[in-house]
């Protein structure tokens, strides 16, 4: 009997093991992928607000305010996926704006397209690339400027004009001792096409353009190289620059070099990378200034936010910690006091935007 009533006690205890082992357990919460639009059409997934979690009261006063504002366009993007896409003012998605400075960071990457490529070195003089004479400083001085000294505005020449004709690019300070904003970076472009041996049309085309999807054109506007599209093209670059270079898994440009141009640069103005501003440093310089402003650039917005930045306010904000990329396009905001900073508008903005997720 007792090696019945032991028997039946096996059973129950590894019938209760065998219950307890294939027991479900509840699976991890999905993390959603990142969003690539198709190359060609019209085809954009997107989000809701509710499905974020976000606050739908806060999306009308966003609106007011880039109406108000004189906005062309507003986007954002939350991992890829479009949340908010406006126009105001007769502007609509297929039409054509100008990006600006924000179009800097376009030269960026392509800079550092070429160097992966191996067509440049970024710590290379200029003059190797485009012959000596391509500024009017003496020999020596001309040689010490690199294409990261372009790409980081300390240069040294003369900021007092935008024109980049050779007579009026003139010595101020030695490459890397000072910081100022010029309009000379755009001899990377003509660094890039004698590296390349094709336009500089050509190589930005093939090496970046049409392999993102963008629309858009380079034009000359004044002495400036300007590049213009509708606002979903500037949403598909920032979306290859929040997800580091790779286009769905396409590398596109190099980590490592993104990862320099969207931090400090130099030692002088903490705000700015290569073409890129940063926010949430401790202290920034602005354009025609060599006064050292405290704080962060835009104090309202996510400390960890890198933003291409155009006359009139022209702007791409990516946001890493919120998987954000921001597009505004339109008009100056405030035309008594136009500059970044130190207008309002951003700030403002960015209060507003804060409010959908806070």
């Amino acid at each position: 009997m007792s090696k019945i009533i032991y028997s039946f006690f096996i059973i129950l205890l590894c019938s209760s093991c065998s219950s307890e082992t294939t027991e479900s357990v509840p699976s991890p919460p999905t993390t959603e992928i990142l969003y690539f639009p198709p190359l060609t059409g019209t085809t954009w997934e997107t989000k809701s607000i509710a499905s974020l979690g976000w606050k739908q009261t806060a999306v009308q006063p966003i609106l007011d305010y880039l109406e108000l504002k004189k906005s062309k366009s507003f986007i954002i993007l939350v991992n890829g996926r479009i949340v908010m896409e406006n126009y105001f003012n007769g502007h609509d998605a297929n039409s054509f704006w100008y990006w600006a400075s924000a179009g800097k960071t376009l030269t960026s990457t392509v800079t550092g397209i070429a160097q992966q490529d191996n067509l440049i070195n970024i710590n290379t003089k200029v003059s190797q690339y485009i012959g000596t004479g391509w500024t009017s400083l003496p020999l020596a001085k001309e040689n010490l400027i690199t294409s990261k000294h372009l790409l980081n505005m300390t240069s040294g020449l003369e900021d007092s004009t935008d024109d980049v004709d050779p007579v009026n690019l003139k010595y101020k300070a030695d490459a890397g001792t000072r910081w100022a904003y010029h309009n000379a970076y755009v001899k990377l472009q003509d660094v890039i096409a004698q590296a390349s041996g094709q336009t500089w049309n050509s190589y930005f085309n093939t090496k970046l353009k049409d392999k993102i999807g963008m629309d858009g054109a380079w034009f000359q506007l004044g002495n400036n190289s300007v590049y213009g599209s509708n606002t979903r093209s500037m949403a598909r670059f920032g979306l290859l620059i929040y997800n580091k270079g790779k286009w769905v898994s396409n590398t596109i440009v190099n980590e490592n070099f993104l990862n320099e141009a969207t931090n400090t640069s130099q030692t002088i103005n903490l705000g700015y990378g290569y073409l890129w501003w940063l926010n949430g440093k401790s202290s920034y310089h602005l354009p025609q200034s060599q006064l050292q402003f405290t704080g962060s650039l835009i104090p309202t917005a996510p400390t960890d936010m890198y933003m291409a930045l155009g006359k009139n306010d022209q702007k791409i904000y990516i946001v890493p910690s919120k998987k954000m990329v921001v597009i505004r396009m339109g008009d100056v905001a405030n035309p008594d006091n136009p500059t970044f900073a130190l207008s309002d508008f951003d700030a403002v903005l960015w209060q507003k935007i804060s409010a959908l997720y806070q």
